[in-house]
């Protein structure tokens, strides 16, 4: 029969001084812990730590809550995309709804619409802007919120030759709240779909 030839070791017996030391140190650790929590979490920021408007936590508000200004017959609408966050800086989301009339066939042409929080409590939320009116004849594929900027890809047509099943042109745009207005960029001219 072999044997391990391996010394015997001092830390392999615990002795009661072992524990108690064991014990001190994470008591200390504990204690030492609870001198560096961080600060209490807040629900606002004060004006200055956020540019001067207070941050809330308000919900974003409910599209399906929303009469949209679309003519849509007995079929109605539908709320296809949505998409939130602060858009004007005042700490407090809005909704970015991507809306077409429903229909039996086809791409009917999308509007997208900014959603905020109503004046009066129980309300609906009021649409304060049209980004694009179906009367352009758009689809809607992509809608975002990001860094504050609604940034959507609308397809479109070139021509009213063009099948309305196929579009033709695709488009990468932006809309950013300044001046008290949405202002429209486009990352790039209109391409071929």
């Amino acid at each position: 029969m072999l044997t391990a030839a391996v010394p015997e070791l001092a830390h392999t017996h615990a002795r009661p001084v072992h524990w108690i030391a064991t014990a001190t140190a994470m008591a200390a650790v504990v204690a030492l812990a609870g001198f560096l929590q961080p600060d209490a979490a807040k629900a606002t920021q004060s004006p200055g730590e956020r540019g001067g408007a207070p941050v809330t936590t308000a919900a974003a508000p409910d599209p399906g809550a929303v009469a949209f200004p679309l003519r849509c017959g007995p079929m109605g609408s539908v709320v296809e995309k949505r998409a939130t966050g602060d858009l004007d800086g005042d700490g407090v989301p809005e909704t970015v709804a991507v809306v077409h009339c429903k229909a039996g066939g086809g791409t009917p042409p999308s509007g997208v619409y900014v959603l905020t929080r109503p004046v009066t409590e129980g309300a609906p939320p009021r649409v304060v802007a049209t980004l694009v009116d179906p009367k352009e004849k758009q689809t809607v594929t992509e809608v975002a919120v990001r860094s504050g900027a609604v940034a959507a890809t609308l397809l479109g047509y070139s021509s009213d030759d063009v099948p309305r099943y196929a579009p033709d042109v695709r488009q990468e745009v932006k809309w950013r709240w300044q001046g008290g207005k949405f202002v429209r960029s486009s990352g790039a001219a209109p391409m071929g779909v």
